[in-house]
């Protein structure tokens, strides 16, 4: 079959994702449970910010919501990457070895 080339072509399989990253703010009684129920599909946690508990905290409140909603919702964890330093060291230069810390 072949559609005029006018023809919207419709597909059921959305494949653009909402990405919405939790922090204090999405801690506030309701709103993680709206940002679920409007359409978020993955959650990412910034791991350069707060503490383990509160990463688990929050993944285990996105889990409760959308297991209640009937929603799958994916966790995103973002690592630190490597700090870019543009400075000169006090005390001159530095040698680094490997498996030093």
């Amino acid at each position: 079959m072949t559609l005029p080339p006018h023809a919207p072509i419709h597909d059921p399989i959305r494949r653009t994702k909402i990405v919405a990253t939790l922090g204090p703010a999405s801690d506030r009684e309701g709103v993680l449970e709206a940002m679920i129920r409007t359409g978020v599909d993955v959650v990412r946690l910034n791991f350069s910010h707060g503490s383990a508990a509160d990463h688990r905290r929050r993944l285990i409140a996105v889990r409760q919501i959308a297991d209640r909603l009937g929603r799958s919702v994916a966790a995103l964890g973002d690592l630190q990457g490597p700090k870019i330093r543009i400075a000169r060291f006090r005390d001159g230069a530095v040698t680094l070895e490997a498996g030093q810390p």
